[in-house]
């Protein structure tokens, strides 16, 4: 929970704008706490979209979009990086230029953009990342859900589902970026520990659907797959189907060659694919709660509150990380018996 000491006028302003935009506030013990700041409250924000080519991206988009419309956020006309650190770099120089005092930023090479936030500490501008942690450079808040959880909640479904037998297809992340890594790294050291009967083949992707077909193609040809896990359902999703249609291979649970599919991102075509019984399950990535809450951390950033470390009243739990803070949101994994729960953002998209 977050409590908020009344001292300062200006922050406790700010945090009134806040409460109406969602922000929940409590006064438990142990809990995560917002203490006030000497900053005046005000100013405008920049936000850069990572990328426009995933299903996930551009529903983050339009929850960012809504979210500055119900907040009232001053945001500065929104850039694009196309996944491209060196546009990112070029579009976040452009936003201070034209006055950003807060910058929003998705980091897809978590390692490339340190230099970028070092600059952005040096004019001393806060950074909220979403998604993705940077390895280095200073941020004020990372937004973002454990991504670990997410490599070992697959492991263990298709673990299971496979009875500790057969073969896996694993399309990686880039692994550049830091969700790349925890995902595989969790995934695979889950699958040695618990089911060292399943042989995973890793394959990278740097996040490219065609990249990530033509090496399922090739795995499919050397003998059977049992399984696939897919680290992003926005790029992964529509290429592998396609895939397994045109080998005849896209066949309900209850066929012999049913191929087991779990799945990252949580956006309404895994869900329609899940009901329809073309993949098994996926962990839903809140794009619903990082746009609501980078914003939320933008507004505090210039009202010059602080965190500390806890569990908060949103379901998640604030950490330490060597360059800042981590608000962990909560990414559940849904199959067929949760689909249709309307707590799902991606149940709710278009309503």
């Amino acid at each position: 929970m977050l409590k908020h000491r009344t001292a300062v006028v200006a922050a406790g302003i700010a945090l009134v704008a806040l409460a109406a935009a969602g922000c929940n506030r409590g006064s438990s013990s142990g809990s995560s706490a917002a203490s006030g700041g000497t900053g005046g409250g005000g100013g405008k924000v920049g936000i850069d979209q990572p990328r426009s080519d995933s299903d996930f991206w551009n529903s983050y988009s339009k929850y960012i979009e809504s979210g500055i419309s119900s907040t009232g956020i001053d945001a500065l006309p929104r850039t694009n990086s196309q996944n491209q650190i060196t546009q990112l770099a070029a579009n976040v120089k452009s936003l201070v230029a034209q006055g950003a005092k807060a910058i929003i930023m998705a980091p897809q090479d978590t390692a490339a953009v340190a230099t970028t936030l070092d600059e952005l500490a040096g004019k001393n501008i806060p950074a909220i990342s979403v998604d993705t942690r940077p390895d280095n450079g200073k941020v004020y808040m990372v937004v973002r859900a454990d991504n670990k959880a997410y490599g070992q909640k697959a492991c263990k479904f298709l673990g299971d589902k496979l009875q500790n037998k057969g073969t896996i297809v694993e399309f990686e992340g880039d692994l550049a970026s830091i969700n790349g890594r925890d995902r595989s790294e969790a995934f695979g050291d889950c699958m040695k520990q618990n089911y060292p009967g399943i042989k995973v083949l890793a394959e990278e992707t740097q996040w490219k659907g065609d990249v990530a077909s033509a090496k399922l193609q090739n795995d499919l040809n050397q003998g059977p797959v049992n399984g696939i896990y897919m680290q992003a359902g926005g790029v992964f999703l529509a290429p592998t189907i396609a895939l397994l249609q045109q080998k005849n291979l896209l066949v309900p649970p209850t066929d012999p060659k049913h191929i087991f599919i779990v799945s990252n991102d949580g956006i309404p075509q895994e869900f329609a694919a899940i009901k329809a019984g073309q993949i098994d399950a996926t962990v839903s990535q809140p794009a619903d709660l990082y746009a609501k809450y980078a914003l939320f951390y933008a507004k505090a950033a210039l009202a010059g509150q602080k965190f500390n470390p806890g569990p908060t009243d949103h379901q998640s739990n604030i950490i330490t990380i060597p360059n800042g803070l981590e608000d962990q949101l909560p990414a559940p994994l849904v199959t067929k018996d949760n689909v249709d729960d309307s707590s799902l953002w991606g149940n709710q998209v278009g309503k």
